[in-house]
């Protein structure tokens, strides 16, 4: 059982609801994971990217939190992942123990966090003022909101077989907005488990530098 699921189980008579949202555009990748887990919450997936859209979301996972008045009090952020992939033996294909542990003690922060929110709602300590959440509100620039447009086309031409012309869309919208995880993972490779997550996601990582997959999440406790 994932540790959403059990949240969820524990909050639900809270007025707590989780919905989770799959970035993923190809026919049905998404579902055979969706059914395997089982949730009980609502499960969508968004093929045009329309959530990653409207709340700016550029990977997997975000999480963006909604109060009962429709306000957001922690716009869309890393929802509890860690860096630790990136110490990943490409040989024996393992994790060092110590990034595993930094990793499950992010995730635990986070979802505490979000218990801590569910239970105290606007008392709790992880809860963004308006002003607050605005200033960590990053608001896209032309380029991104072209890079969508882009996307939203590219895959209309691939549902009408068109492929050569959708792939071009889809290579337009990752230039034009290189920082969406979400919108150039749609036009690569994926590898024998279904995940695009081949040698040109691996050449893509590596080519961050010092800079970050998972952003730190500003959070008491969490690990940067």
């Amino acid at each position: 059982m994932s540790v959403w699921q059990k949240l969820y189980d524990e909050l639900q008579d809270q007025n707590f609801i989780i919905i989770t949202v799959a970035m993923d555009s190809r026919d049905d990748a998404a579902r055979p994971w969706i059914e395997a887990a089982g949730p009980s919450y609502p499960a969508l997936i968004d093929r045009d990217h329309r959530v990653a859209e409207l709340y700016n979301m550029v990977n997997v996972p975000q999480a963006v939190w909604i109060d009962e008045d429709g306000r957001i009090i922690r716009p869309a952020e890393n929802a509890g992942a860690y860096e630790a992939f990136r110490s990943l033996d490409r040989t024996t294909m393992t994790v060092p123990e110590d990034k595993t542990a930094t990793a499950a003690a992010a995730k635990a922060t986070y979802v505490n966090a979000v218990r801590d929110w569910a239970l105290l709602g606007p008392a709790s300590s992880h809860v963004f003022s308006a002003d607050q959440a605005r200033a960590r509100t990053a608001a896209p620039d032309a380029d991104i909101a072209r890079a969508h447009c882009h996307f939203r086309l590219g895959q209309y031409l691939l549902r009408q077989d068109r492929a050569a012309e959708g792939r071009e869309h889809l290579a337009e919208a990752a230039r034009l907005h290189p920082a969406s995880w979400n919108i150039w993972r749609q036009a690569a490779e994926p590898n024998e488990t279904g995940l695009a997550a081949g040698a040109d996601f691996w050449e893509r990582v590596d080519a961050l530098g010092d800079d970050y997959y998972y952003p730190p999440v500003a959070m008491a406790g969490m690990p940067e």
